[in-house]
């Protein structure tokens, strides 16, 4: 039997663990800081109410779960992992729309399944962190989500390191009704400029050729994402230039233009949110306002997201207004990890406390339970082994603290406390000892 994950799902020990508890936790609290609150979803939705969502790649990606008994053996499928988190509220608003108070702000962070091909910060179980705003289709709530955006990378410490790249599908529509793309055809044009930051100006146009567009197509669009790629702080400029033939691209620049103005309130720093004419955002639900975020130096988005205004009226039969964002939060750990952001991270446990032998078991017991009573978190070591095979332990485990009673300690009522970054180490009383653990700990923190 081999002892290996399935492709793509990983393991995460109690190091990565705490890692991704720091990166979930920041994220969380500038969710709440905005007045979100949190929600959760099944695991597994029925596959219709899956299918049809994502556009025809995302449909492929789907994680299929084939009927039970004679089903099974027909390969029948009626369940599939959820894909992302903003169709199954969809869903949730459809059954729950008389219940809810609008606009309803929630946030979800849960893991999706995605039958991708595996790489680099990419893998078929992730968790994504998803804030979204039901019921407005005010644009002050799309520039809000830029707003949440923005201020979990720069809390998360990507300070001036990212940017965040703002487009409108309308503008897209316009964009390729220009080019002389059928209605039917916007879809497929989209997949492909989806793709631009991944495969270039070249790769885009060679895969609009293998999909049959025409050279004039071919070429409009080439235009367009050369002046994108050759002029990266003048989207609103560019895009008037390509919109001007299509009322439908001049409703979105207009909107474009709106947001910006609503943005520059938020006195973010100069380039961190850009108009990018060729953002797609390859989900076939979006509608209005499309946003993802980059940061400098790691290929790819690492949040992204947009208004959905038809989305909730497929289950409903009625159009309810909706815009989300998704922060990509393993991106961001393997981010993290490469740069070293985690050093700073603490072991869990602030003391270890030793046993001098079997005569000394209930004493330890008894510290260990009076250091948990004020709330500080402790180690027992269970089994008698040397002192400094104890001390190693600790070190060993990051553990800052070890707590010594021995015979003479026992006798006296005190306790050793000893620093184990600096070798030092004081007697106290054990009644006074939860005190000074606590100061203890707090200055070997704060020594950081």
């Amino acid at each position: 039997m081999s002892a290996q994950t399935a492709r793509g799902m990983r393991d995460f020990l109690p190091e990565d663990t705490r890692r991704r508890n720091r990166v979930a936790t920041t994220i969380q609290s500038v969710f709440q800081r905005y007045g979100y609150e949190p929600m959760e979803t099944p695991a597994v939705e029925r596959i219709e109410t899956l299918l049809g969502k994502y556009g025809e790649e995302g449909d492929q990606l789907l994680f299929k779960i084939l009927k039970r008994g004679e089903g099974a053996r027909l390969g029948e499928v009626d369940l599939g992992l959820r894909y992302d988190l903003t169709v199954p509220l969809a869903r949730v608003v459809a059954m729950n729309a008389g219940k809810l108070v609008y606009p309803f702000k929630r946030y979800q962070m849960s893991p999706v399944w995605r039958a991708d091909r595996p790489q680099k910060g990419r893998f078929r179980e992730f968790v994504q962190c998803d804030v979204d705003i039901v019921g407005t289709a005010s644009l002050l709530a799309d520039a809000e989500l830029i707003a949440v955006a923005h201020d979990a990378l720069t809390d998360l410490g990507f300070v001036n390191e990212f940017r965040i790249h703002l487009n409108h599908r309308q503008v897209l529509r316009g964009i390729v009704e220009s080019a002389g793309v059928a209605v039917d055809r916007e879809g497929d044009v989209l997949v492909s400029l989806d793709k631009f930051d991944k495969i270039g100006v070249d790769g885009v146009c060679k895969e609009l050729e293998q999909r049959g567009f025409e050279s004039h197509v071919v070429d409009r669009l080439r235009v367009l994402m050369d002046a994108t790629d050759a002029n990266p702080d003048s989207g609103l400029d560019i895009i008037h230039e390509f919109v001007q033939s299509s009322p439908t691209g001049k409703v979105g620049l207009l909107q474009l233009k709106e947001m910006v103005g609503v943005l520059g309130a938020y006195g973010f720093p100069p380039g961190s949110v850009i108009v990018n004419p060729v953002l797609a955002r390859g989900l076939s639900y979006y509608t209005g306002p499309v946003f993802e975020a980059t940061i400098s130096g790691f290929s790819g988005s690492v949040a992204g997201g947009g208004r959905y205004d038809n989305l909730v009226g497929m289950f409903s039969g009625q159009s309810i207004p909706a815009t989300g964002i998704s922060l990509g939060f393993e991106r961001l750990v393997v981010i993290m990890e490469e740069r070293g952001m985690f050093s700073d991270l603490p072991c869990p446990v602030g003391v270890l406390v030793t046993r001098m032998g079997p005569e000394f078991l209930y004493d330890s017991i008894e510290f260990a339970q009076q250091l948990r009573a004020i709330g500080v978190s402790v180690e027992l070591i269970y089994e008698d082994r040397k002192l400094a095979k104890q001390l190693k332990h600790a070190d060993a485990r990051s553990i800052p603290v070890a707590a010594i009673i021995g015979p003479d300690e026992k006798a006296k009522g005190t306790v050793i406390l000893k620093d184990l970054r600096r070798g030092s180490q004081h007697e106290v009383p054990r009644a006074d000892a939860g005190d000074q653990v606590k100061r203890l700990l707090s200055d070997i923190t704060g020594s950081r």
